[in-house]
């Protein structure tokens, strides 16, 4: 029963006018939309499932007698990105949390991420002003463009699917992926570091690329 529409606006992490304008028709037809923006990460409670996720690590952290020191994920709308920043600040370590842009418009995901993490930091009453520098950001593995992987970034989703049988998708964790293997690989995370890479799901778009990984 939905409604599917279909715009050629080209992506962007902002909120989009066929957006606002399906949102003013709704109500023009006396109806009361509930809006979801991508990612849901504007939502005004977008943040705070990634919060949950920091406060899973920490119970499961008790459970294998060791913390984390460093934590890997993708970035594009940034709710999850932020909402790890705000859950990982309880206990000092939001500048651990390594974002990977695959959005290729780092800026503006910086600027949400810091935007979402501090709404979210006031739901949650942390007590800790975060600041631009707690958004640590990594622009280098996103080109050329989102939704296009690199020949870099294929080769990091081919090696992945190889080595641990985890499949990762050429629009966010084969990005995320290329960037962990290739701070590995620059000395980036002391020796001895214990790393969390968050896989987001994503695998299915995968099956959008079939002819890119047609012979494996």
């Amino acid at each position: 029963g939905a409604e599917v529409r279909l715009v050629d606006e080209g992506f962007d992490i902002g909120i989009r006018h066929s957006w606002e304008k399906a949102l003013y028709e709704v109500k023009a037809r006396g109806g009361r939309p509930y809006a979801i923006p991508a990612g849901a990460s504007v939502h005004p409670y977008g943040g705070l499932g990634y919060v949950g996720f920091a406060e899973e690590v920490r119970a499961q952290e008790k459970q294998l007698g060791f913390a984390f020191d460093y934590i890997v994920v993708c970035a594009v709308t940034g709710s999850t990105h932020a909402g790890m920043i705000v859950g990982f600040a309880l206990d000092g370590r939001q500048r651990n949390v390594i974002g990977v842009d695959a959005s290729a418009t780092p800026a503006k995901t910086k600027a949400q991420v810091l935007s979402i993490a501090q709404h979210t930091a006031m739901l949650v009453e942390l007590g800790t002003e975060l600041v631009d520098d707690d958004v640590v950001l990594l622009e280098d593995y996103a080109c050329p463009g989102y939704g296009i992987p690199s020949e870099e970034t294929k080769e990091a989703i081919r090696l992945c699917a190889r080595l641990e049988g985890m499949i990762t998708d050429p629009v966010y964790e084969g990005k995320s992926m290329q960037g962990m293997i290739d701070l590995v690989q620059r000395g980036f995370f002391p020796q001895g570091s214990r790393v969390l890479y968050a896989h987001l799901g994503g695998a299915p778009a995968i099956n959008g690329y079939g002819y890119t990984f047609r012979n494996g």
